[in-house]
Parts: structure tokens; C-alpha cells; sequence
């Protein structure tokens, strides 16, 4: 399954110091869970996603108001991404 959406750059409340998040849109968190997935750690979902001109590796966690994606601090700095920034992300789900 591919998904696109925009979404803005979120630091973690219980990190602050290093943990940044971009969150999946609820309406497309919501066709997500009705996906046959495998069952992994915490409820995630492997992942292959990409902003601009970065393409990672990684995996979407599920919360009350629907999935995150984390932002590791390669793609922040290849991206010059910031916190209140807002990005297209590009999803493919790799774990159906």
C-alpha cells in the first residue's frame, strides 16, 4: 500500500532532546489498521518512506490518533528539515 500526505515536523514531548515525528493524517491512520498485517513490536508497520529527495527505511508506530512516522536526524539534515516544518511524505507499507 503507497500513501502520500503532508504533515508537520513534531518534536516528542518525552524526548525533546532528539525525537522528531511526522504523524499520518487519522482518516489514513484509520484504513491502515483495516490492513491484514502481520502482528510486530508496539503494532508497527515496516516501511519504505520518502521526503524530497530521501528515501529511508523504517517503521510507523501506532497511537491514539493514528500513526507516526520518526525522522531520524539523516533525513532532518539531507532534508534541512526543522521542527513546525510542513513535508510531503511518501509511505509504502512493506510489511502485507
Amino acid at each position: 500500500m503507497r500513501i502520500a500526505f503532508e504533515s508537520e515536523v513534531v518534536r516528542w514531548d518525552a524526548r525533546t532532546e532528539s525525537w522528531f515525528f511526522v504523524h499520518v493524517p487519522e482518516e489514513l491512520s484509520a484504513d491502515i489498521r483495516e490492513l491484514p498485517a502481520p502482528p510486530r513490536g508496539f503494532g508497527s508497520l515496516r516501511v519504505e518512506a520518502r521526503i524530497g529527495g530521501t528515501t529511508w527505511r523504517t517503521s510507523i508506530f501506532p497511537g491514539r490518533d493514528g500513526y507516526s512516522l520518526p525522522l531520524k536526524r539523516a533525513v532532518r539534515d539531507a532534508e534541512s528539515l526543522s521542527e513546525g516544518d510542513v513535508v510531503t511524505v511518501n509511505v509504502d507499507i512493506i510489511d502485507l
